[in-house]
């Protein structure tokens, strides 16, 4: 266990002792917040307030009963009641110049949770179906998981990080099918393309590979290929499942083939595109597997036997209804072939067989409706639904000198993740990615990204961790001995201004993790990197005087430290130079 001390986990255990004189008390959290104006103190508690709604006395009142019974501390420099009722609570400087020293002497577990008592979590992120290059939309959603798995695991979860493959259904099979038509193109017969297959280059180069591979084999005629299917005016998607029916019946076994080349052209290029964006999983599960091991018959049977399943136009439904959904789904289509929705029933319940304590989804907001019928489907199979979290994240939308870039996986028309990192770097990438909430809209500005300035959130960061390297270069001392400073000299407004911004760093890291909330940590480096160069201008670092340069190279060592595990968890490299 880390033996860090934190002043706020102090100062709460104290009040804890205080209000334990009132039986009334159970159960009011203890609240510290930081009051927005120093001179309120470093901490504002409201527990008074609440009490006196249960005892239904006068809030300042109960805050002198409080006070009364507040033990004494040698932190505690002094306490006042001020407003309707808050405590203000005044700390000595010493309680925030032992924090530098801690970080260094245990800097591995600052900001740490306990691995002992951290649960078995998977997190499911991107999943995107292999059809096409990654777009600017799932780079968001890639980012986002990233970090938050790297966010869990500092908070001391054991993180399981998973892609789903969409290998099976329709999708892939206008992706072979799209193939196919190029191939055929070039061996001269000429298939009008559907408007509404997939157009992008990629297709035509994956017909290329096959062409130079296997010449002419899985030539067909033209002719042979459209007799009976229905115009593409009348119903365009209609139209595109007859010639996946004809190409199946045409090509026979060798579709597979199609099938798989491109599959694994797509699949090979997403995770290439991930691993350099830095972006690992711990295992790509595929779709088919759900169907060729009997998961997705299981699943059913399942849901059959808890009695939630019913008959109905020849077509097999979940009582979806019965758990919130706004109508009941098909599980089984009345042709024999299970749906979707089937399969991720299957999915989440192979989930939680694994041994997960908890499962984290991560999907894009256009899905928000899909949440009520699967957390359902694993209440109506008696897993308990709470143990299912769903983080939604919003598009991001990609702007480029003004104009906003269309981003259409089937008409072509995309800017891809690949080409996004080439322009802006996947630091900057990576961290304008999570530099809002995830369920709101991004609009990601790459004048900014590219920006060498103090504008650029990246940047200036970056900028902090360098600063500090160059100046404890400059001193070319050894850092070792930076544990053992004085940090009681450490006194002057910008000194305890960044003390008190490390002093919240393991708590910036427990509350990402509770709210699924990289941002946090991406604000929280922006204000300490701030703190820095505040301190930088306010106070010189390599002093004359030895003991107090050693305080202060012991301070900005240990924010060299909170900055790199920061951007770390981020994604985001730490340069020493710049």
């Amino acid at each position: 266990m880390s033996s860090h001390f934190s002043p706020k986990t102090h100062l709460a255990g104290l009040f804890t002792q205080a209000m334990a004189q009132f039986p009334q008390a159970r159960g009011i959290p203890i609240e510290l917040e930081r009051p927005k104006q120093t001179s309120h103190g470093d901490f504002a508690c409201n527990a008074a307030m609440q009490l006196a709604k249960v005892l239904q006395r006068n809030p300042r009142e109960v805050a002198q009963s409080i006070l009364a019974s507040l033990p004494a501390s040698e932190w505690v420099e002094k306490t006042e009641i001020a407003g309707p009722g808050f405590i203000n609570v005044f700390l000595k400087p010493a309680a925030w110049q032992r924090v530098a020293a801690g970080i260094l002497r245990e800097p591995d577990s600052y900001g740490r949770g306990d691995a002992r008592q951290g649960g078995k979590v998977q997190i499911e992120f991107v999943s995107a179906n292999p059809t096409g290059p990654l777009h600017v939309g799932h780079g968001r959603g890639a980012a986002f998981g990233a970090s938050l798995a790297n966010i869990l695991a500092h908070a001391g979860q054991q993180v399981y990080r998973e892609y789903y493959v969409n290998d099976a259904g329709r999708q892939m099979d206008i992706l072979a099918l799209s193939t196919w038509l190029r191939y055929l193109s070039l061996c001269g017969e000429f298939v009008p393309f559907p408007g509404n297959a997939y157009q992008g280059g990629y297709v035509g180069a994956m017909a290329d590979s096959i062409y130079a591979l296997h010449g002419e084999r899985y030539k067909r005629a033209a002719a042979e290929v459209m007799a009976g299917v229905p115009d593409a005016a009348a119903d365009d998607e209609a139209h595109l499942d007859a010639l996946i029916a004809k190409a199946k019946a045409l090509l026979g076994p060798d579709f597979a083939y199609i099938h798989g080349h491109a599959l694994e052209e797509q699949l090979g290029d997403c995770r290439n595109d991930l691993t350099e964006f830095g972006v690992t999983f711990d295992k790509w599960f595929s779709e088919r597997t759900l169907h060729e091991s009997g998961l997705i018959d299981r699943a059913v049977e399942q849901l059959r036997l808890h009695g939630h399943l019913y008959e109905q136009d020849g077509a097999l439904w979940f009582r979806s209804t019965a758990f919130g959904d706004e109508k009941d789904r098909v599980v089984r289509r009345e042709n024999g072939i299970y749906t979707y929705f089937a399969a991720d029933i299957a999915y989440h319940l192979n989930k939680f067989e694994r041994g997960f304590e908890r499962v984290v989804d991560v999907w894009g907001a256009d899905h928000h409706g899909y949440i009520p019928r699967v957390k359902g489907a694993l209440a109506a199979a008696g897993v308990d639904p709470e143990r299912l979290t769903v983080a939604l994240v919003q598009f991001a939308v990609l702007y480029r000198n003004g104009q906003k870039a269309s981003m259409s996986t089937r008409a072509g028309e995309y800017v891809t993740l690949r080409d996004l990192r080439a322009e802006v770097g996947n630091d900057a990438a990576r961290f304008f990615y999570v530099l809002r909430k995830s369920d709101q809209h991004l609009d990601f500005d790459l004048d900014l990204a590219k920006s060498q300035s103090t504008d650029n959130p990246v940047y200036y960061i970056q900028y902090a961790h360098a600063r500090i390297c160059s100046v404890l270069a400059a001193w070319g001392g050894v850092e070792s001995d930076l544990p053992a400073a004085d940090t009681r000299l450490l006194k002057h407004a910008q000194e305890l201004a960044l003390l008190r911004r490390l002093a919240e760093f393991p708590e910036t890291v427990a509350n990402a993790a509770r709210d699924l909330a990289p941002h946090l940590v991406a604000y929280y480096l922006k204000d300490l990197a701030a703190d820095l160069h505040g301190l930088y201008v306010a106070c010189r670092f390599l002093e004359e005087n030895q003991e107090l340069k050693l305080a202060r190279l012991a301070l900005i060592a240990a924010t060299r430290h909170v900055l790199r595990e920061g951007l770390g968890m981020l994604g985001v490299s730490a340069p020493d130079k710049m």
